[in-house]
């Protein structure tokens, strides 16, 4: 993978043809030229089906043949989702592809006209000098397991957001209909609560059922706390209810839909943990991950799922780069700016690390002796927020090390490689 601007410009020459193509949802806008800009052919139209992909391929290769260049470098801006067919289709036929950043294009594109004007056909132009520049990176487009792992994640957090909804329409109801209900429940999604609920049952309705009954329904999924007590408490709360008292019939419907759709999340959640353990065991590696303790499975799945192979990389100084977590300063003169994290780079895999590295300052005795060194280190001092930042980088180092060179994690060797640290003893 190539890193450095120089690398990329090195691998541009003169028998490499360079097509800038302006994604859209249904056609793409795509132009060629050479390493010095000379256009070749006219703007084509690529409309976003296979025939449009292959008559795409056919005329730059033409090109290709009439002015002998012997490679080709596509480039595009990844627009929302639009661009990942055309990057999938040209991968798979062997085709090299870069992605230019967006703000690059907005940035640029007065260069040549000196005008704001935005079309689909400049833009196409304004990619292909980007990539020309070597201003382009090579997308980190997963496959296979990592493929599988990334649409697991994305499964995940439409259900966790799915699950929320569901949650709170929960909440809705009980606080119209039964608001006295968390009083004897703290928690309606523990098993007593829903098997409670599952009879759709309001509080008038409620009142008038035995205890006998109502104790062997419960008990039913809950052997411990599910005693008469209980039962009455309820009982209690519902002969005092304020709940509503009209609309009941179509109320005890709803009611019942929202107990069938956070079940049904629920199942599709145990479902997914299964598909992301066999997933991850058929990863070296990843056995020496959960070994470290304070990282669970969820971490190491979102982890690989943002990064995808770790054979891509050659230092984790990539990585640190590809969550954003890269340092920015603005300095001029004898003015020094403060150095922040430049957030350039994928947002989820950023606020996982950050998400992760709370309870591992708080379980783990190598990261807690660290974070407690930065913050209280008499030259420099960290603010908590900074040496929070300064572990995640730390801990993409860590998983690196494990994954790339197959190490194994140990709490007091990750003291002692550092020189200061050689004679620090964790805390017991």
């Amino acid at each position: 993978m190539n890193s450095t601007q120089n690398q990329k410009i090195t691998q541009i020459t003169s028998a490499t043809l360079i097509i800038g193509v302006d994604i859209a949802k249904f056609k793409h806008v795509a132009r060629a030229q050479d390493f010095r800009g000379v256009e070749f052919g006219k703007p084509i139209a690529v409309e976003n089906s296979l025939e449009g992909f292959e008559n795409f391929v056919n005329w730059f290769r033409k090109i290709m043949l009439e002015h002998e260049f012997k490679d080709v470098l596509v480039g595009m801006e990844p627009t929302g989702h639009y661009w990942l067919n055309l990057v999938h289709y040209l991968k798979e036929h062997h085709i090299s592809c870069g992605v230019v950043n967006p703000l690059h294009v907005k940035k640029s594109k007065e260069l040549d006209d000196n005008s704001p004007t935005k079309n689909d056909v400049k833009d196409a132009k304004v990619i292909a000098q980007l990539v020309k520049d070597g201003r382009y990176a090579i997308p980190n487009i997963p496959q296979g397991i990592y493929a599988e792992l990334r649409e697991a994640m994305k499964i995940r957090d439409h259900l966790s957001t799915d699950l929320r909804v569901i949650q709170g329409r929960v909440h809705n109801w009980l606080d119209r209909y039964f608001p006295e209900f968390l009083t004897v429940f703290k928690d309606w999604e523990c098993k007593s609560a829903i098997q409670m609920l599952s009879l759709s049952m309001l509080p008038q309705e409620l009142v008038s059922i035995s205890d006998e009954f109502l104790l062997e329904h419960l008990r039913q999924v809950a052997k411990r706390g599910a005693g008469i007590g209980r039962i009455q408490a309820l009982k209690s709360a519902a002969s005092r209810s304020v709940g509503i008292k009209h609309g009941v019939d179509l109320a005890k419907m709803e009611l019942q839909l929202l107990l069938k759709q956070h079940q049904l999340i629920q199942d599709k959640f145990d479902e997914l943990n299964l598909k992301v353990d066999e997933l991850l065991s058929r990863i070296p590696g990843v056995d020496h991950l959960l070994a470290i303790k304070g990282i669970g499975r969820d971490t190491v799945a979102g982890f690989l799922a943002e990064v995808g192979d770790i054979a891509n990389y050659h230092h984790p100084k990539q990585i640190v780069k590809l969550a954003g977590l890269n340092l920015q300063e603005n300095t001029s003169g004898k003015h020094k700016g403060q150095a922040k994290i430049t957030k350039r780079g994928r947002r989820k895999l950023r606020a996982l690390l950050f998400r992760v590295i709370m309870p591992l300052v708080a379980k783990n005795q190598a990261f807690k002796a660290l974070h407690e060194y930065y913050t209280k280190r008499p030259d420099n001092p960290l603010k908590k927020m900074q040496s929070l930042i300064a572990l995640c980088s730390k801990l993409i180092r860590i998983l690196f090390g494990i994954m790339k060179k197959g190490h194994v994690f140990s709490e007091l060797k990750m003291l002692q490689d550092i020189p200061r640290f050689s004679n620090l003893e964790l805390a017991a």
